[in-house]
């Protein structure tokens, strides 16, 4: 959390102040070591979890060359400012670039040196992950693998950025420790942002520690100045410490450090904790239904028509960062686990008490990554009832879930519209994300003896929102099948772990969401499809919900030809906000005091929240057609806020629901075609049960 807002910083200078420091006008690095890991490994410890998945990445540091387009920019400062806001899209905390010096590439004695056509380096920093005690939950687990998770995440940076260099036609390598051509220190050094230091590498502000990652390439970039050998690094000035501009203040970590590491950053436990979703669920009135009733699978199968069809594969990777993440998302689904029960290994220590193997889970995933972690139970009707492949049976197999929220990145979403050509690549950023720490986690309880499976989008046995709702990190929102979280709203993509590990759940949250979507219709004014409904909830298939339309939604994320994806009811939210103190106050001003709620949501739009802020759109206006980066075909969705619309749209609104009847039967497969009943789904909202009623047709039953 910070003072400042960073609304007026660019992105390509990263959330920390190195704009701030002494440079040089150049300098001859020298090698030196890495920072190591402070303490040794425990026999328990994830170590070789995350190594099974680091070398799964390496596997992609280098790859084949996509022609060339003129539509790249050629001018090297932008695309330096690219690369760098590239990088911190995807979690560096320190980025800089410089040309590759003869010296710099490594001679491993068998000829293989870095290619001389790779002229100049990105080069990042990859901070150490925040660890518990020893006697904290999940420290045996934990300590002593900084150095294998930060390479893991420094090699995921890698891999998608020089594939992303590829795709636009340059020539690019991924380098990590371990898997490398070039000194990497000497680059961290060259490119400004690291420096040596009594016969260490150091960089400014990341006092626990760091790896770095490098990507070499023919791609032209102009080069940082390299750091001054000494005077301050910035940790002692007054403004840094502060966070003027917005960057990270110096007391940040400082202040996660007084948080046990399995609460997470967030306060979730100032949420209200209530037995019961704030929405009704029928559990006995759920029908469990196809995974080939997915509408993107529907698309893909061609119950959509033919363009959907035709576009289903293609929509989320239009653009060239999102091609270059796509080969690790598709590597992953076989490490995803298994179904079958085990027995308990004896390793993991004991794990006899349920609430602290939760808080053990819980501070591993936050070690990993995720943004928000909770457990609920893997209930049967959370499941799909069968597969799209093959059409067999999906049992419920599994007695607990554990549900992790990954942050979209608020940044970004300032700067786009919301349908332009990065929002699929922010999708498949946290989709990626997530799929690597379930990975993980679930590969450490199948060595404790648990049998354990993640749950990725690239293949899901289990549907997510029910599992998020009953876990508690989010409710129910009018954006119909988004839930909302009630410190990043909308912004988050999910991954579900399930397991057999004995673990306390945790109960679902009540944060007066209801009355403010039930006030608030900003995301159903500025659906580009009209898809989000302006009246109330309705019943389907055993859940209280604002029932978006979910083919006029999938169809236009499938097949809107002026960007990639959708996630514009996501950008409009007015829970979607920075994370100052200033936002983290008037969200609580909406939780407690709901008299408020009309003048918060008047508000947002008088704040012009939900416009464009240009001065965040670093991304280049890319399309991937037939192989080749271009211009877009059709050009670009420049939308910003369009109030007043709500009378007309309304009039105009024709929704249509599918509950499970009208949705391919079970057993179903991809290869067979079962075209949507539109006239039937309209009829099935027209005739939709109440909440209403459906609670007095509870009660009534009862009695």
């Amino acid at each position: 959390m910070r003072i400042y807002s960073n609304r007026d910083r660019p992105s390509h200078l990263g959330p920390y102040a190195l704009e701030r420091l002494a440079r040089l006008d150049s300098v001859e690095p020298r090698s030196l070591p890495l920072c190591v890991d402070a303490c040794a490994a425990h026999p328990d410890a994830i170590g070789a979890e995350i190594e099974t998945y680091a070398a799964l990445f390496r596997r992609f540091l280098d790859g084949a060359v996509a022609p060339r387009s003129p539509a790249v920019p050629d001018d090297p400062v932008r695309r330096a400012e690219n690369l760098k806001a590239s990088a911190y899209f995807l979690d560096a905390a320190l980025a800089g670039t410089c040309v590759v010096a003869e010296a710099d590439r490594l001679d491993l004695g068998s000829g293989a040196a870095g290619d001389p056509d790779h002229t100049h380096a990105l080069v990042f920093a990859v901070p150490f992950g925040r660890v518990p005690a020893a006697d904290e939950p999940g420290g045996a687990w934990i300590r002593g693998t900084n150095v294998a998770r930060t390479d893991m995440r420094a090699t995921e940076i890698a891999v998608i950025l020089a594939g992303y260099l590829r795709w636009m036609g340059f020539p690019a390598r991924g380098h990590v420790a371990g898997d490398t051509l070039v000194d990497l220190s000497r680059l961290a050094i060259r490119a400004g942002i690291a420096r040596a230091e009594g016969g260490r590498l150091v960089a400014p502000f990341l006092s626990r520690g760091f790896r770095i990652g490098v990507v070499t390439t023919g791609f032209v970039v102009a080069p940082d100045r390299p750091l001054a050998p000494d005077g301050d690094l910035g940790e002692h000035a007054p403004e840094v410490y502060v966070g003027i501009d917005g960057t990270r203040p110096g007391w940040a970590d400082a202040e996660e450090e007084q948080r046990p590491l399995h609460m997470g950053r967030y306060p979730m436990e100032t949420i209200r904790r209530v037995d019961e979703p704030t929405t009704l669920v029928i559990r006995q009135e759920i029908g469990r239904v196809p995974k080939r009733g997915d509408f993107f699978k529907r698309a893909e199968a061609g119950d959509l028509g033919d363009k959907p069809r035709l576009e289903k594969k293609r929509f989320p990777m239009k653009h060239p960062l999102a091609l270059g993440m796509q080969p690790l998302i598709q590597a992953m689904v076989p490490l995803q686990g298994d179904r079958e029960k085990q027995q308990p290994t004896g390793r993991g220590g004991d794990l006899s008490d349920p609430e602290r193997n939760a808080a053990a889970i819980k501070a591993l995933g936050y070690y990993l990554g995720a943004d928000f972690v909770g457990i609920c139970r893997a209930e049967p009707w959370m499941y799909y009832a069968t597969d799209d492949t093959d059409g067999r049976p999906i049992a419920a197999y599994h007695d607990y879930a554990v549900v992790m929220l990954i942050d979209q990145g608020y940044e970004t979403m300032d700067g786009a519209s919301g349908d332009d050509w990065i929002s699929a690549s922010q999708s498949m950023r946290a989709y990626l994300r997530g799929a690597e720490i379930a990975g993980v986690m679930a590969a450490h309880c199948r060595k404790m003896g648990f049998s354990a499976r993640s749950h990725s989008n690239a293949h899901s046995e289990i549907i997510h929102n029910p599992a998020i709702l009953m876990a508690g990190l989010g409710e129910v929102s009018r954006i119909g099948d988004t839930l909302l979280n009630p410190f990043i709203g909308p912004r988050s993509k999910s991954v579900v772990l399930t397991t057999d590990l004995p673990m306390t759940v945790d109960k679902p949250i009540d944060f007066g969401l209801q009355d403010f979507c039930d006030r608030c219709r900003k995301c159903a004014r500025e659906c580009p499809c009209n898809a989000i409904t302006f009246g109330p909830k309705v019943m389907f298939n055993g859940y209280e919900i604002w029932k978006a339309d979910v083919e006029k939604c999938t169809k236009y994320r499938v097949t809107q030809m002026k960007g990639s994806a959708c996630g514009r009811c996501m950008k409009m939210c007015p829970w979607n906000r920075d994370d100052t103190v200033a936002a983290r106050e008037l969200a609580a001003l909406s939780i407690r005091h709901p008299e408020a709620r009309p003048a918060i949501i008047a508000m947002d739009d008088v704040l012009q929240n939900g416009k464009r802020n240009l001065i965040k759109r670093w991304w280049f206006d890319l399309e991937v057609v037939d192989g080749v980066a271009g211009a877009p075909v059709a050009g670009t969705n420049e939308r910003d806020l369009s109030p007043g619309r709500d009378d007309k749209l309304t009039a105009m609104q024709r929704l249509a629901m599918f509950p499970p009847k009208l949705q391919p039967a079970p057993g179903t497969t991809l290869a067979e075609v079962v075209p949507i009943d539109r006239v039937a789904g309209m009829d099935e909202y027209r005739r939709a049960e109440t909440p209403d009623a459906a609670r007095r047709r509870l009660r009534g039953s009862a009695s």
